[in-house]
């Protein structure tokens, strides 16, 4: 039986793919967030805001707007939740931890600790743990809860039928303002042979029970490289097959470096600059062929994960019913989350170049107040970080130095290598570094930390950025020593370090021989 089959046997009659339908987690889920007995309500004469989609931004557009006092309904045909909870950022992160924890346990040694014998990962016990955190954090976007909040809560298709109305199940409901948070889904590249042989997206990664002995990950951005680290830390034979030259190709390069060197430390083969050109069954197994200018190569595995991007989801929607223009890139929006038809607005992967389930909270907060309020706030204002949670993660915020310089900014970068941190060091964690890129008058135009905690780090430097201070209040900023935050004083210090210039320097030295010269304080 192949890995998709598995798969398919264990969803059952589920309708919703990689949910498990004779798992009790599962069930949990499924009654939080797409109860089957579920009855929608009888609609408003008309609502203040309709919201279709219930991932981040639908959930926070509808529990904000409820909040304020407006009458809301919000739609959604799948699970409440969205990719986020269902299938992104909760589940892999429930993933990766456990994968960094059998890390962990196979390097107890450098630490003068014996590593317990034939340290492994139970995978069974990895995904049971998955399900049931999965299940109990869905208790938070649950229709229920949504219901409570005064949200009336519609699940079923949505579908515009006028510039002002939406149809779902049968009935109407009539809006002043309405969201498009329809999210977006795992784009499938063209490559012959990939649909008839079968293939796993993150929407059904999370329904395995039983860990493929090897594994062949097309795409080497973020969701391939985390998954593809994970796998190969629980004790897959994991292949990257990338058309890119690099991995993280949109991050720093030297940040790439970094993840690249832990993923061949940790297993995985990396054939780069490889474009994929067919697929075959052979039997039980995958077989994936690629050209990278060699001639023919392949790869044979038991699965092939595709992690190249995603697709928005507009179809099927009566968007042009509602005169909402789109593209393949997504819902067509102003710099206020303005669709073409002024009553409707959008946010989050639908309509966003950042698909981020942090970036889809910070458009619906835009959304409530520019829909509801008259409000003026705009996107582009948004100081918006992300990270890839590999090990390192690499965290961003802000400019890279290229784009700065092509704005036409002086740029000065910083940096800082983790093993000049002692905690750091303490922690046995001296890769990676932090950066920093601050204009003429230190202003900063954006930083990137390479670091196992990287995210919890770049916080600091967002709120740098929206406060509009520069890299000198970093060395002012004191942190509890030792953290492997204070790296980020050091960058600071380093910045104030390089004002000194010669000319101060030489400036500096005349005061301080004038003062040896005078009379003592």
């Amino acid at each position: 039986m192949t890995v998709l089959e598995h798969i398919a046997r264990d969803s059952g009659s589920n309708a919703f793919p990689g949910i498990l339908a004779a798992d009790d987690h599962d069930r949990r889920l499924v009654d939080h967030v797409h109860p089957s007995g579920w009855v929608n309500p009888v609609p408003a004469s008309r609502y203040n805001l309709v919201v279709i989609g219930g991932g981040t931004a639908g959930l926070v557009s509808a529990a904000g707007a409820a909040g304020l006092g407006a009458r809301v309904a919000l739609v959604e045909r799948r699970l409440l939740g969205g990719d986020c909870l269902n299938y992104g950022c909760v589940p892999s992160k429930a993933l990766l931890r456990a994968a960094r924890a059998v890390s962990d346990a196979r390097r107890a040694g450098d630490f003068g600790v014996t590593p317990a014998s034939g340290a492994a990962a139970d995978f069974e016990a990895v995904m049971t743990r998955l399900r049931a955190l999965r299940a109990a954090i869905g208790a938070h976007d649950s229709a229920r809860r949504f219901r409570d909040l005064g949200v009336d809560v519609f699940l079923g298709d949505a579908r515009f039928v006028d510039r002002n109305t939406v149809a779902v199940d049968g009935q109407r409901l009539r809006f002043a303002r309405a969201v498009v948070a329809t999210g977006a889904r795992p784009a499938a590249p063209a490559i012959p042979g990939l649909a008839e042989a079968g293939f796993l997206t993150n929407e059904t990664l999370f329904g395995l029970t039983r860990l493929p002995r090897r594994l062949i990950v097309i795409g080497a951005g973020p969701i391939g490289c985390e998954m593809a680290q994970a796998f190969a830390r629980f004790g897959s034979h994991v292949t990257i097959v990338s058309v890119d030259p690099t991995i993280l190709p949109r991050e720093d390069a030297d940040a790439a470096r970094v993840v690249q060197d832990q993923l061949v430390r940790d297993g995985v083969t990396l054939n780069l600059g490889a474009r994929p050109t067919s697929v075959r069954r052979s039997g039980p197994d995958v077989v994936l062929s690629f050209d990278r200018g060699r001639g023919s190569e392949s790869v044979e595995g038991d699965a092939i994960l595709v992690a190249v991007g995603r697709a928005p989801n507009v179809e099927g929607i009566g968007l042009e019913s509602a005169g909402v223009a789109y593209t393949e890139r997504g819902v067509t929006v102003d710099d206020r989350l303005r669709t073409t038809n002024r009553r409707i607005y959008a946010a989050g992967d639908v309509c966003s170049r950042f698909q981020f389930t942090h970036a889809a909270d910070a458009m619906a907060r835009i959304v409530i107040q520019n829909a509801l309020f008259f409000g003026r706030r705009k996107a582009s204002a948004l100081v918006m970080p992300w990270c890839t949670y590999t090990d390192p993660e690499v965290a961003h915020v802000g400019l890279y130095e290229a784009e700065a310089r092509e704005r036409g900014h002086a740029v000065q970068t910083l940096d800082v290598g983790f093993d000049h941190v002692d905690r750091a060091l303490l922690d046995g964690e001296p890769e990676g570094f932090a950066r920093l890129h601050v204009d003429r008058r230190g202003r900063i135009l954006g930083g990137t930390i390479v670091a196992r905690h990287a995210g919890e780090m770049i916080g600091e430097l967002s709120l740098a950025m929206t406060a509009g201070l520069g890299a000198a209040a970093l060395s002012s900023t004191i942190h509890p020593y030792p953290t492997q935050a204070e790296v980020l004083r050091k960058l600071g210090d380093t910045y104030r370090r390089s004002q000194v210039t010669p000319r101060v320097r030489g400036l500096l030295e005349r005061f301080f021989a004038w003062r040896r010269r005078g009379p003592g304080l």
